[in-house]
Order: C-alpha cells, then structure tokens, then sequence
C-alpha cells in the first residue's frame, strides 16, 4: 500500500537527494509577475537515441543561461549521457553520435543531478520542449517519484502566437516560415544554424531564437512573465 500511495504522491521530501530538493525549493519561489527581462531562463536541448519515449533515451544536454533577452555564453551546460539502450543507425546518422564517443559517457542520474543544480529555478525554455522535459523526467520519476518543478515555455508555440497576433512581428522579417522545425525558423529568422542536432548548439540556437521572439511582446500586451508563460505553454 505505501509504495502506491508514493506513486501517486511522489517520494518523501526526505528521500530525495539535496540536489533535487534544492531545485524544488528554488523553482517554487519563482515569481511569475516578474518581468520578462529581469526573469532567469536555461534554453535547454537533448539528442536522444529515438523518439519512442517507452524504448528510446537521452544521450545528450545541452543548456545556456539567459537573464531576459541576455544570453551568457559562459554559463552553459553540455554533457554525454550513458543510453539506457542501443544506438540505432538512423539516430546516428542525425546526431552523429558514436557508440565510441559515448564510451566515457556518464550514467544518467549522474548527468542529470549536475544538470538539474545548473537549471536551478530558472524557467526552460525549449523547441517542441514537452518532448525534451519527457525524457529528462522519466528517470527522475523512475528513480524519485517526482518530476521538475521548473515552468517551460515552447519557441515553437511562441511563434504561432506572434503569427496570429503580431502583423508587426510578420512585416519586420518580410514575411514569416511556416515550417516549424528549429532550423527552418533559424534561417529565417537570421540565425547561424552552427552544428544541427548537437544538444549544445541546438539550446543556443532556441536561445538565439527567443531573443528574436521577445522584443515583439510588448506591443502585443505581453509584459510579464506569467503572460509569456501563458501563450507559450507547451
């Protein structure tokens, strides 16, 4: 019987290492009437051996900070992450990740305690992120019982907002892209794609991207950050 009720209502705040209680404790004093530029984001990336989230893993993150609009490009994350299954070729061939390169891997808890103390309480943003969130949160369910507490806003879904509700934001780029793949929208919108599908480089170029996005949300009466989380909610 304990063991069902801890299913449902997570691990014991005891029982979970300081890492992760610390990270909870952070992201529940986030302020959501704090201003967009003075809120601390972490756009955030993962390569993943597939996309069946029952059979596939993570075996990559990346992450940089960002205060507002201001990127720090000294404050990142990136690390290998041991999979939890094979490798499968097609997978390769995109992320180009060997089963060499990943001989040095780390265990995934492991990768992700480091990850979840970089993130703090700051709120994710990230590309189709529910994606991104499902596969960082199922072993942290598996292992604790509980999930990030860190609010997540989607570039994707921001942009669909800005196309139906800022003329403004279309007529300044001449136009914009209907295919919604993070590279599509990083040429379009002006920004060096660097090197596709590497966890690292994609977390800059989305980070890159809601620079874009923002300086559009004033105008349309989006002024803080509970707003911006609720129009672009995954």
């Amino acid at each position: 019987m304990t063991s069902f009720f801890q299913k449902i209502l997570g691990r014991p705040r005891a029982d979970l290492p300081d890492w992760l209680q610390k990270q909870q404790e952070l992201s529940r004093r986030l302020n959501v009437k704090e201003g967009i530029e003075e809120t601390e984001f972490v756009a955030f990336d993962t390569e993943l051996t597939g996309l069946d989230f029952k059979r596939d893993a993570i075996i990559s993150i990346g992450a940089v900070k960002l205060r507002g609009t201001t990127i720090y490009p000294g404050r990142t994350f990136y690390r290998l992450v041991k999979p939890e299954c094979e490798l499968k070729h097609r997978s390769v061939v995109v992320h180009e990740i060997t089963h060499t390169d990943l001989e040095c891997a780390e265990d995934m808890l492991n990768v992700l305690g480091d990850f979840v103390t970089f993130i703090g309480g700051a709120v994710l943003i990230g590309h189709f992120v529910h994606i991104d969130l499902n596969f960082v949160n199922r072993p942290l369910q598996e292992a604790f019982g509980v999930s990030l507490y860190n609010r997540a806003l989607d570039t994707s879904t921001l942009h669909d907002w800005l196309a139906a509700n800022d003329s403004r934001f279309a007529r300044h780029y001449q136009g914009m892209t209907l295919q919604s793949d993070l590279f599509s929208m990083a040429r379009k919108y002006g920004i060096d794609g660097g090197k596709a599908h590497n966890a690292f480089s994609d977390a800059y170029i989305t980070a890159q991207l809601f620079q874009r996005f923002v300086p559009f949300l004033a105008g349309c009466g989006i002024k803080n950050l509970k707003e911006l989380l609720k129009i672009a909610r995954p």
